[in-house]
């Protein structure tokens, strides 16, 4: 059942009370789209669902004869077309192809093993469906007249253009090769040729002649091949021989010319040179850039030159001024600075340090002297390298030409033995060299067709239908874009799904009235449209006790006045209004069910009352009747009277909007407990958005499946724009099983109701002894 249920839960004994009665409650937090701090969302058909198991199951449940419509014309075109279909034969001829014979080396290769590859193989099976193969096939054995099949022939004036033979001829190869089937038999070297045709002898005849064109072509050409071959030889062998006279006349000439007999001593002595003066070079480098470090430390570094001079009488001068400093100033500290020793003392002072700088000079002197030396010899040896390189460059320019002109020599004289020597094989091999390919079984004349096989062809056509089908129902399924399920009202418009209307047994029309399940009929003859009369402990009529309490729990007081409406036409209104009644009526309520379709009334019809009546609503708001005359009691419900539609007005939308029907609604407050007023659908009419403008609620019937998510929006807007305070949606016309609203408590509603029926009989209300109509509001 609908997902409200779960909310009656929760207050099981706030609910329900003896005798059917409803007990108020002043609030009920609803957690659903649309209530405060929960936006409105657009439908969206994606999803986790979608895609789940159960999803996809429910698509084909609810299409499965869409799937079985397309399986069975699927299976029934391919019957047809196999039934008319003549028998074809396969005609199979076996080719042996040998491996292919190499160029003889020498005679001692001709009886050597050979192997063959896969693009050899491959290729003998391409040459076999060549163009100029089949054609020769086609002239030999006359198949343009005797395989119509080929579809390629020409007859009248049209068949002597030039284009028309031409087109001919391409039409009537392609048609062969349609035909034609070449296949290599796994590892082996066997090739299998099959023919297609009508015609079994004819099959048997084209493989066979296929296969010996294809042997005595291979033969000519292997032969034609050879011939030439030997011919390019002899020739090539001409040209070689006058190029190694001139290349070996153009070897001796260099020779003598640049004296380069023995130019491989020469080349020894100066390569030699160059390379010790390289290593010469390289030391003097070194031993040169070791003497400029020395020479550039002692230039920036007095302490430095001490320690790099090596120098005894400096090293003795530099202790000596350290001594007489250290006396210096201890003296002065004694004495002070103008005693005659401590004068001394300065005297000698300088005295030292001028000698230390004379000899510290000298040391550098010495050092750079070195340095300059070293740097004079590796620019000498530098000169000398680049001397000797241009030696080696000048005798490298002198072998170039010299291995160029040696090794032309010496290339064609190699190749003229060689092919002199190839030359004389072939010469033996021509005679012995035969075709690789052969005739290893003939075709013979097939029994049996290869097609149709006509079990095989119906079992896949009834597959791919299946498959077809299984496809064009998700299709279908994926442009659906009606409502299916409450969570589609709620996400959708914000609003909560007050009951769940099951599917009932259909008339003719999917939009038709919806009545119950056969095995949900009372006993004798009642309006099967009257759930709650005729079947009580259905599902359906459970459903309008749900809805009647999603109604009253809808606020505090309950809505009086509740309009029933719907988007479109036959989506359920005027029969959920009725049932919407009932079930109010069955709580001793006093119920008065108004038929607010001036346009198209059918709530009369619902309940299987006369629709004839001359009095009624129009007649009530022109002041043709008062509200006396036109009520009438439902006779199978005592606490239920109905206000008819009375004769259709010109202007509907004038009377439901006048001054009168509000007037009418006021009688109707003071009188009953509840008003249950059927409107007119919204995207049709205006009727129904100006009566919800009068009503304390809006109960909004949407049709599974029927309703589109489009119209959905469209009358939320409306409503919303016209003020009017919707209570909530039912879903109707869903299928059992549908969207997780299995159809499993009848047989529970049916129990509990007619043990309830049996023990409540003499407690009945006569209606006769009801109080009179005219009461006030509780």
């Amino acid at each position: 059942m609908h997902r409200f249920g779960a909310t009656f839960s929760m207050f099981p004994d706030a609910l329900m009370a003896e005798n059917d009665k409803l007990v108020r409650v002043n609030s009920l937090p609803l957690d659903r789209p649309g209530y405060p701090g929960y936006p409105v969302k657009d439908l969206d058909p994606s999803g986790p669902d979608l895609y789940s198991f159960g999803a996809w199951w429910d698509i084909l449940r609810k299409r499965w004869g869409t799937v079985l419509a397309v399986a069975v014309i699927n299976v029934a075109l391919v019957t047809i077309v196999v039934f008319r279909m003549k028998p074809v034969y396969r005609a199979t001829a076996r080719m042996e192809v040998q491996a292919e014979t190499p160029p003889l080396q020498t005679l001692n290769e001709l009886n050597s093993p050979t192997s063959t590859d896969g693009a050899f193989l491959q290729t003998q099976v391409d040459l076999l469906q060549n163009n100029n193969l089949a054609w020769e096939t086609i002239q030999e054995l006359g198949l343009a007249n005797r395989m119509p099949e080929l579809g390629g022939g020409l007859q009248g004036p049209a068949a002597s253009s030039d284009r028309s033979i031409l087109e001919s001829q391409s039409s009537l190869i392609r048609g062969f090769k349609n035909h034609l089937h070449v296949e290599l038999l796994g590892d082996s070297r066997l090739v299998e040729v099959s023919v297609d045709s009508v015609d079994p002898g004819l099959a048997a005849a084209v493989a066979n002649a296929l296969v010996r064109n294809y042997v005595e072509s291979n033969f000519q050409s292997k032969y034609e091949t050879t011939r030439q071959a030997t011919a390019w030889m002899e020739q090539q062998l001409n040209e070689l021989k006058a190029k190694v006279q001139k290349s070996q006349q153009a070897l001796v000439d260099y020779e003598r010319e640049n004296s380069v007999a023995d130019v491989g001593d020469k080349e020894n002595v100066v390569r030699e040179r160059l390379s010790q003066l390289s290593t010469d070079l390289t030391a003097a480098q070194v031993e040169r850039a070791n003497k400029q470090s020395v020479y550039d430390s002692m230039q920036n570094s007095k302490a430095e030159a001490n320690g790099l001079a090596n120098d005894l009488l400096l090293e003795q001068l530099d202790s000596k001024s350290a001594e007489l400093h250290t006396e210096y100033a201890a003296t002065t500290a004694q004495y002070g600075p103008n005693y005659y020793k401590v004068k001394e003392l300065r005297n000698q002072i300088n005295e030292v340090e001028a000698l230390v700088a004379q000899e510290r000079k000298r040391v550098v002197d010495r050092i750079g002297g070195d340095y300059r030396t070293a740097l004079r010899r590796e620019e000498l040896l530098s000169q000398q390298v680049a001397i000797q390189k241009k030696e080696v460059e000048k005798l490298n320019q002198l072998l170039i030409q010299y291995t160029l002109l040696k090794g032309e020599f010496e290339t064609n004289q190699q190749l003229y033995n060689e092919l002199l020597k190839r030359l004389k094989d072939a010469t033996v091999s021509v005679s012995l060299r035969a075709t690789n390919v052969r005739l290893a079984d003939e075709a013979l004349i097939p029994t049996t067709p290869i097609r149709p096989n006509k079990r095989v062809d119906m079992a896949a056509a009834l597959l791919v239908g299946l498959i077809l089908g299984v496809a064009l129902a998700f299709v279908q399924a994926s442009l659906d874009r009606s409502v299916k399920t409450a969570d589609d009202i709620e996400a959708g418009i914000g609003v909560p799904t007050l009951a769940v209307i099951p599917l009932g047994t259909k008339t003719n029309s999917r939009y038709g009235r919806y009545f119950l399940r056969e095995s949900q009929k009372p006993a004798g003859n009642g309006n099967q449209a009257l759930a709650l009369l005729n079947a009580p402990g259905s599902e359906m009529a459970e459903s309008f006790r749900v809805l009647r309490t999603s109604i009253l729990l809808s606020g505090a007081p309950p809505p009086q006045v509740v309009l029933v409406t719907s988007a479109h036409p036959s989506e359920g209104k005027s029969f959920a209004s009725v049932n919407l009644a009932l079930a109010l009526a069955q709580r001793g309520d006093r119920v008065a069910l108004v038929d607010g379709d001036l346009r198209k009334p059918s709530v009369m019809k619902t309940l299987g009352m006369p629709e004839g009546k001359a009095c009624g609503l129009s007649t009530v708001l022109t002041g043709g009747h008062d509200l006396e005359e036109s009520l009438q009691v439902f006779a199978a419900a005592p606490n239920l009277w109905l206000l008819p539609p009375g004769p259709i007005p010109p202007n509907p939308a004038d009377l439901v909007s006048s001054p009168a029907m509000e007037s009418l609604l006021r009688q109707l407050r003071g009188r009953f407990q509840h008003i249950v007023l059927d409107s007119p659908p919204l995207l049709l009419v205006t009727d129904g958005i100006l009566l919800s403008t009068l009503a304390d609620g809006v109960v909004l019937v949407v049709e599974s499946g029927g309703t589109s998510r489009g119209a959905l929006h469209r009358v939320r807007r409306l409503l919303d724009r016209s003020g009017a305070n919707i209570l909530g949606a039912v879903l109707n016309k869903i299928d059992a099983g549908e969207d997780g609203y299995p159809s499993s408590g009848a047989g529970y509603y049916g129990y509990y109701y007619s043990r309830e029926r049996s023990t409540s009989t003499a407690a009945e209300v006569d209606p006769a002894n009801e109080p009179p109509p005219n009461i006030t509001r509780s």
